[in-house]
């Protein structure tokens, strides 16, 4: 759920501006950077320039107008990718000022066109530039002869600080050594000076130091400077994180602001969304206490949201802190929270944050896994009540992801996902719509429809952002992104296409790094994708070690996989220790999908006993439970169970007719695994009803046989596409025994080879084939 202060996000600074003018003691300064910015202007002015260059070059003014000073490296890599020519002409003035003497840097002043005075001036006078132009040369004018030279050396050492450095690959005009014995003022007028600085402009000199994109400046920002920076970086926290400066170098630029003024609150509350990416438990909740502590102790809430600030600080305060505790797990801390949440909106009779806090209370009883369906339904229905379409489409989305693990059919949760769809295009929600077709592609996953699913994460990925999209941002960072990009691989994988996974998984990590909050989604992921490949071709001992870190990201999904390992290993004892210990958990979390994956990996353990009758009982289990909740995927492979284990009691005929109920479904939507599992306990069926004997005794029917054989050869397609080479050794086997019985020698005699050569590189016993599916 989207945070209760949203609005933060988009315009950081809801106090008044004297509150920044105290933060910075700054209000209107003229820096050597100011300069720079200047001359750029002058030269743009002067010089033509063509149109792409000059559209570039225009887009490129309001970013350096209104963001901290840069180093003059920086500034000039900048324009140069604009504009070469501009670029190189700006240098040049530069030089001449720095290199030359006081009177060429008021000379430049003195020619410099403004929108006021000059005809020919391109800068209107109320545009951001032409303003900006005359911002600077009233604060130049208004500085006396002692701060007008210090702006001069300020400037010679800026201009000279770039060229001097060894490791600058810029080529430029060689550094000159200062020299400003013969021009230093006495103390008494640097001390006069200082005293007219505050006195008439109380605006210090900001000497511009170097800085890199890693090292953040060191000096006080202007008011407008603390705006700008506050605003990019709280969008690009929301919307494109990767374009956000690093959590380190972020907290250090937050310390530096806080250091000139610690009761800066929304300096505080960026601090608290840039622990929250690092899950600092502690900074985060720090941060947000201090934001809201200095919200109301500055007494401006109540200037920009209307009467009754203070109490709209504290609910709200409270509100932030259960949805944060909610994040960390923190249950009970969460519901204190939100109680002292909802008592005090009730108070103020604070419709709006009572249903926001309705919100978080059907959220919190889901995450502690209990039954939320009444609380929610209320919460959709105030929500429509007081015409808040957010909160009632993610009431209905809820709803939805209940029902589908409730076991609600497919129409009904797709006819409810219509109905808020409509209510999103018509306000405009572009977040729900993309949670909505996330949410989608789920449920036809869940459901085992792997075309649809398919088609839904196309739909996703391919949508176009209905929100402004600023500095460059892309908006394909969210959850929603995640999940879909997520089944992708996963669909992908199944059909053994491992290279395009590959690359979905590199843009994964490109989009979401280690650090960020939807990370652990795609590292499960990918997780899950290499233990089954590695399972599959039967490299067990790369498998065991991923249990381990599946275990840390999802403990229900870890132990599952540790049971296949020790199955595989022949471990049946610890296997089904674990299973039911996994099955009892799972029915206390509802949770349907694993406890009929548990149900058919303990039916597999009984057929390695031979206990293929005890199995029937569980089997028929499975298959109720997940006919019930309509899940397609797992009553096909449950029947495939069922299908081997009528054969293995001596009834081919019933097992083949209970397969070919299955074979549609599979062959549609199933994984390359399934088709040919499918297709090898078919050909197995056909072989028990031709007649055919392990022993070569009998006359198999050849029509059934020669059925058997074309079967077999489409399961060996289907598994040497995965390298499943145990599996291709079975095929083998069975392909050498039934060409022999039908005389077939040559080609008897090539499988027989095969399975040698399989036999020979894999180095292990092989199973018994009558022991596994």
């Amino acid at each position: 759920m989207a945070s209760v202060h949203e609005s933060l996000y988009f315009n950081p600074m809801m106090t008044n501006g004297v509150v920044h003018a105290n933060v910075f003691g700054i209000k209107d300064w003229v820096s050597p950077y100011k300069i720079s910015v200047l001359t750029l202007l002058y030269e743009m002015t002067a010089n033509k320039t063509n149109l792409p260059e000059r559209r570039r070059l225009n887009k490129l003014l309001l970013p350096l107008q209104q963001g901290p000073d840069l180093a003059l490296g920086q500034f000039l890599q900048l324009v140069e990718e604009c504009c070469p020519q501009t670029a190189y002409a700006v240098k040049l003035r530069l030089h001449e000022m720095a290199d030359g003497e006081l009177k060429d840097m008021e000379y430049f002043f003195s020619t410099l066109p403004t929108p006021f005075t000059a005809f020919d001036s391109e800068a209107y006078k109320t545009s951001v530039v032409g303003l900006f132009m005359r911002h600077m040369l009233l604060a130049y004018n208004k500085l006396s002869f002692s701060q007008v030279y210090k702006l001069y050396k300020s400037l010679r050492n800026y201009y000279h600080s770039h060229y001097a450095k060894p490791s600058d690959g810029h080529v430029g005009l060689p550094a000159l050594a200062a020299d400003d014995s013969d021009m230093d003022l006495t103390s008494t007028e640097d001390t006069v000076g200082d005293r007219t600085d505050k006195e008439e402009l109380d605006t210090p000199l900001h000497e511009s130091e170097l800085q890199s994109d890693n090292t953040p400046s060191k000096g006080p920002l202007s008011q407008k400077q603390a705006e700008y920076f506050l605003a990019r970086q709280a969008y690009l926290l929301k919307n494109d994180e990767n374009k956000a400066l690093r959590p380190a170098a972020l907290q250090e630029e937050l310390n530096n602001m806080l250091k000139f003024n610690p009761d800066f609150a929304e300096a505080h509350y960026l601090n608290y969304l840039n622990s929250m990416r690092v899950q600092d438990i502690f900074l985060s909740a720090h941060s947000l206490l201090h934001y809201f502590d200095r919200l109301i102790l500055s007494g401006n809430e109540g200037k920009s949201n209307g009467d009754e600030g203070y109490g709209r600080s504290l609910r709200y305060a409270a509100l932030n802190l259960a949805s944060l505790h909610c994040r960390f797990g923190h249950y009970q801390q969460a519901d204190l929270a939100l109680q002292e949440a909802i008592r005090i909106a009730q108070e103020s009779n604070d419709h709006v944050c009572l249903q926001h806090c309705l919100s978080w209370l059907y959220t919190l009883e889901q995450m502690k896994g209990s039954d939320s369906t009444v609380l929610t339904e209320d919460s959709v229905k105030m929500a429509a009540h007081f015409c808040l379409p957010y909160l009632a489409s993610l009431g209905i989305q809820s709803l939805v992801q209940q029902g589908a693990t409730q076991g609600k059919t497919a129409h009904k949760l797709m006819d409810a996902l219509k109905d808020t769809d409509i209510l999103h295009w018509k306000h405009s929600l572009s977040e729900l719509i993309e949670i909505s077709l996330a949410q989608t592609t789920s449920i036809w996953r869940m459901y085992g429809k792997s075309t649809m699913a398919l088609q839904q994460a196309q739909l996703l990925l391919n949508l176009s952002s209905l929100e402004p999209v600023n500095f460059g941002v892309h908006q394909n960072n969210t959850e929603a992104f995640a999940v879909a990009l997520c089944h992708l691989a996963e669909l992908h994988a199944e059909q053994g296409l491992y290279c395009a996974v590959t690359e979905i998984f590199q843009h994964l990590k490109d989009q979401f790094p280690p650090h960020t909050q939807h990370a652990k989604l795609w590292m499960l992921c990918d997780l899950k994708i290499q233990f089954e490949r590695n399972m599959n071709e039967g490299k067990y001992h790369l498998a065991e070690p991923l249990v381990t870190a599946i275990s840390a990201l999802n403990t229900t999904e870890g132990l599952y996989r540790k049971s296949q390992v020790l199955k595989a290993l022949n471990r049946s004892a610890e296997a089904y220790s674990i299973l039911q210990r996994l099955q009892v958990h799972c029915e206390k979390t509802k949770c349907t999908e694993i406890i009929i994956r548990v149900m058919l990996s303990t039916a597999e353990l009984h057929w390695e006993s031979s206990g293929f009758s005890t199995a029937l009982p569980l089997l028929l289990q499975a298959l109720s439970l997940a006919r019930q909740h309509h899940l397609q995927s797992l009553a096909s492979e449950t029947i495939l169970h069922l299908a081997f284990t009528q054969l293995m009691l001596g009834v081919p005929e019933q097992a083949l007719i209970v397969l070919h109920e299955a074979m549609e479904p599979v062959l549609a939507h199933g994984s390359v695994l399934d088709k040919g599992r499918a297709m090898l306990l078919a050909a197995r069926c056909q072989m028990a009803v031709a007649g055919f004997r392990p022993n070569g005794q009998g006359r198999p029917d050849l029509h059934l046989s020669a059925f058997a054989v074309d079967t077999l050869n489409e399961a060996a397609a289907y598994f040497f596409q995965l390298n499943c080479k145990e599996r291709l050794r079975d095929v083998y086997y069975l392909q050498a025994r039934l060409h022999r019985c039908l005389g077939q020698t040559s080609h008897s005699n090539k499988s027989a080879m095969l399975f040698r050569l399989l036999d020979q590189e894999l180095q292990s016993r092989a199973p018994p084939i009558s022991m596994r599916l």
